[in-house]
């Protein structure tokens, strides 16, 4: 029997409190020996009678630990009596350092206690919650390689830190009110009002309806109550667009039905927005105009102890950024960017070193990958090649593949906003610090002028990487599964492979053998982007009838309007032409006057499905027809069907509308899913994997899936990756390093 070894651990193992809880079984065990960071693996020297039991401790590890190997060999050399935890250094990156985790209940009870060193400290932790990712500057994990390197601990810090019977055992968060990061309240001149107690004046100015800017674990947020929703929303311009809110715990099932899946991920460590179906849809309207409202529990001892002072159990708790900008971390840029759209800022002394905003949930369904779940590691064996994947334009983020793992950032948001393009490369550059990344391949959307294309060739010129384009929708295929299967890719935009903009696609084989084999109906966006702007004019380009002329001209349109809107279909002036799911819907939108204009991404869907939720779906006619190897469903039969009805109702018969609304949706769905059934008996495949951004739509997916249920086949979903544009990076990667390892 062994009795002694030195023991290589890989995986997620730093930031998890795993020298503790080597320490502790040890010492449980009678084990001598040592354990140390090494790059971001742990390495043990161990021996003792019950080295075989120490082992087997080490390989279930701490609960946020997540271990990909352990490897034994012999170690012949004596080892002295005792166990210890040495300093760390450098070594191997093969590894990840977790993402920020919610703060815990024994921390929470600390600082809720009546006495005690950690009482109303507002950044209480230990080795078993808060910030890790966003601190952290480079591996081994250690203080002086994060942000709190900049808080030297106290002697009661210190004490904790040492003790092996503490749970703050080497807490590299570790800190109190004596040592530790702290918070100050500043007027919107940088004026630092005069209170003692920031958190309990912080609540009491939100009580009275000020709009605050609040420091966060990765950046700044805006918070007030309900009651000031409106006026936040107003100041900045963004009249419809729904606003996350942070509930005070017990109060939740007041707000929204929450399913037994829901409470989970609510009450989980990670702590997303979760989105939710409103108890009553037309309920908490100055957050929220839809039927469901994204909630989120306080993850942060600032943010119970907000609660725990604030008289309102709501609080609006929403990204202080520009939507598609990267998040605001310090100071000085949130006094630049929002002093006009804010009363009052707590700031707090903790640098910020990797932004990251807020996860987001919806029916157990990943909508933004960010704080809780990303960075994300998945195992795939994709060979011994490194691989980057930039992404898309949209909704962006960059996965990396190393050494049988993916690793996917969080959120970075829209590219084409040049601060945004900066947050892009910044993020693959410490994301690939992180994981020692030396790039062989970088994997890129299809798409020429995409500015993540750009950044592409730029790196593959520095680096002599070879560079592979992936086409937008075949990466959302490659994300769900890469066995052989039918492809729905259902979405708003993305460059297809004869140039025109696809969204609406049915593909067959096995990546990255996948070929087109249907799609909804090519049709024109007379303005182009204007197009997705104005969703009315993406109603005249399916239906370029005179019924919907007179329908635009009652609702403003003039005759020299309308004259420009036909002169360009007819002569082909700035047309693009799409098979774009989202575009259809977003006509349907326009034709029954439920968004007329888009000032949010996806309101124009978003503000449909809410009607839809009210109503009662029927069946219409489906048309089809066929070009080359595809099938194709047509969009423009059933925006004429929704006209005919639409003409025929009372415009003020809200109940007719919805029915139409749910009516669009159901049929559509059904068109995709019989393209799908069509491509899946033609090719005797019975799996269909479905991804983007459309299937969101509840009664959409959920349509689609009883059709291929009924049909005899299986849909494939990945919760762990976003339906959305946030797949597009590991799907890159999965596609590239397929193609290049066949």
């Amino acid at each position: 029997m062994q009795r002694s070894g030195r023991i290589r651990v890989k995986g997620i193992v730093q930031g998890v409190g795993f020298r503790p809880f080597v320490y502790a079984n040890a010492t449980r065990l009678g084990i001598s020996g040592r354990v140390k960071n090494l790059g971001s693996e742990v390495e043990i020297v161990a021996a003792g009678d019950r080295f075989s039991e120490f082992v087997e401790a080490v390989r279930h590890g701490p609960p946020m630990a997540r271990i990909d190997s352990i490897v034994v060999e012999r170690f012949e050399r004596d080892i002295p009596d005792g166990f210890v935890i040495l300093p760390s250094s450098e070594g191997s990156l093969t590894g990840m350092i977790p993402p920020d985790i919610a703060t815990c209940d024994e921390c929470i009870a600390d600082i809720e206690q009546n006495r005690g060193r950690y009482r109303d400290y507002w950044c209480t932790s230990c080795v078993n919650c808060g910030p890790r990712y966003s601190i952290i500057r480079t591996l081994p994990y250690d203080r002086e390689r994060t942000s709190m390197s900049s808080f030297a601990m106290c002697p009661s810090c210190e004490a904790e830190y040492g003790d092996p019977a503490c749970r703050r055992h080497h807490a590299q968060t570790i800190a109190c009110a004596a040592c530790g990061p702290r918070l100050r309240l500043l007027d919107t001149k940088g004026n630092k009002v005069d209170c003692s107690e920031p958190v309990r004046e912080t609540a009491g100015l939100l009580d009275n309806g000020s709009i605050i800017a609040i420091k966060g674990i990765g950046g700044f947020h805006f918070a007030c109550t309900e009651e000031s929703a409106h006026e936040l929303k107003q100041r900045l311009g963004r009249t419809e667009q729904p606003l996350a809110v942070m509930v005070r715990p017990g109060y939740i099932d007041r707000v929204a039905d929450v399913s037994a899946g829901d409470r989970l991920m609510l009450e989980s460590c990670q702590r997303p927005i979760v989105v939710l179906t409103k108890r009553d849809p037309t309920s908490h309207a100055s957050i929220s105009n839809l039927h469901t409202i994204g909630c989120m529990l306080p993850y942060t001892g600032l943010h119970h102890l907000l609660f725990h002072h604030l008289k309102h159990p709501v609080l609006v708790m929403t990204s202080a950024n520009i939507p598609g900008y990267p998040m605001i971390t310090d100071i000085g840029h949130a006094m630049a960017r929002m002093s006009e759209n804010v009363d009052f800022f707590l700031d707090n002394d903790r640098v910020i070193v990797n932004r990251c905003d807020d996860s987001v949930v919806r029916d157990g369904y990943i909508i933004r990958l960010s704080r809780g779940i990303a960075p994300k590691r998945t195992p795939v064996d994709l060979g011994d090649r490194c691989i980057l994947g930039v992404g898309p334009e949209l909704n962006s983020n960059v996965t990396i593949y190393s050494q049988g793992f993916c690793t996917t950032s969080p959120h970075i948001g829209n590219v084409r906003n040049p601060q945004t393009y900066e947050y892009l490369k910044e993020t693959t550059e410490k994301l690939g610090g992180l994981l020692g990344a030396g790039y062989d391949i970088i994997a890129h959307d299809a798409h020429p002028q995409f500015l993540s294309t750009r950044y592409a060739r730029e790196l593959a010129a520095e680096s002599g990487a070879e560079l592979v384009p992936v086409q937008h929708h075949k990466a959302h295929i490659a994300s769900v599964t890469m066995d052989p299967c039918i492809g729905i890719a259902i979405d708003g935009v993305g460059y297809g492979d004869d140039a025109t903009i696809w969204g609406g696609e049915i593909f067959t084989g096995k990546v990255p053998d996948i070929e087109r084999t249907g799609h909804l109906e090519v049709v024109p966006m007379p303005g182009g982007d204007l197009a997705t702007r104005f969703p009315e004019r993406m109603l005249y380009g399916i239906l370029q009838e005179d019924d919907v002329s007179e329908l635009l001209s009652r609702r403003g349109w003039t005759d020299i309007e309308l004259g420009v809107l036909e002169r360009q279909l007819s002569q082909g002036i700035n047309v693009a032409m799409t098979s774009s799911t989202a575009r259809v819907l977003d006509a349907c939108a326009a034709l029954l006057g439920i968004c007329r204009e888009k000032t949010y991404d996806g309101e124009p869907a978003m503000k449909l499905e809410s009607w839809a939720a009210g109503g009662k779906p029927r069946s219409w006619d489906l048309e089809y027809t066929r070009s080359g190897h595809c099938d194709i469903l047509s969009t423009q039969s059933l925006c004429r069907q929704a006209l005919e009805l639409f003409l025929r109702a009372d415009e003020d018969d809200s109940r007719a509308l919805m029915d139409i609304a749910a009516s669009f949706q159901f049929n559509l769905a059904r068109g995709i899913a019989a393209l799908a059934i069509h491509s899946a008996r033609a090719a005797h495949i019975r799996h269909v994997a479905l991804s983007g951004g459309v299937a969101i739509n509840y009664a959409i997916r959920e349509t689609i899936r009883d059709q291929l249920n009924a049909a005899g086949l299986e849909l494939l979903l990945n919760p762990e990756y976003p339906f959305g544009d946030g797949c597009i990076s590991y799907g890159q990667c999965l596609y590239a390093g397929v193609l290049k390892k066949e």
